[in-house]
């Protein structure tokens, strides 16, 4: 019968240092945000993220889907090419 060796082991105390209290500048994901975000902001945001996450990465292919989900520019009228620059402008300032 095959010999069982048990083996102690004696923990010391913790060697990690004490975790900071400042904010980690690198992954604050609204940073640079001035306000709230409006509901159309979080539902074009999360359309923008579930285009991505399908395999688009590129404008036409983007626009594209969010026409398909539905998702229109602020005045209604959907998303092109040449008015999703501007618009996406527009919601960042």
């Amino acid at each position: 019968m095959a010999e069982r060796i048990m083996q102690l082991v004696q923990v010391v105390g913790n060697q990690l240092p004490e975790p900071s209290h400042e904010p980690d500048r690198y992954l604050q994901p609204r940073q640079a945000q001035r306000r709230v975000p409006t509901n159309y902001e979080d539902l074009l945001g999360d359309a923008i993220e579930r285009t991505f996450a399908a395999g688009t990465h590129d404008l036409q292919g983007l626009v594209d889907g969010l026409n398909r989900q539905g998702m229109t520019t602020r005045a209604g009228a959907p998303w092109t090419v040449d008015n999703y620059g501007p618009e996406i402008a527009a919601l960042g300032s």
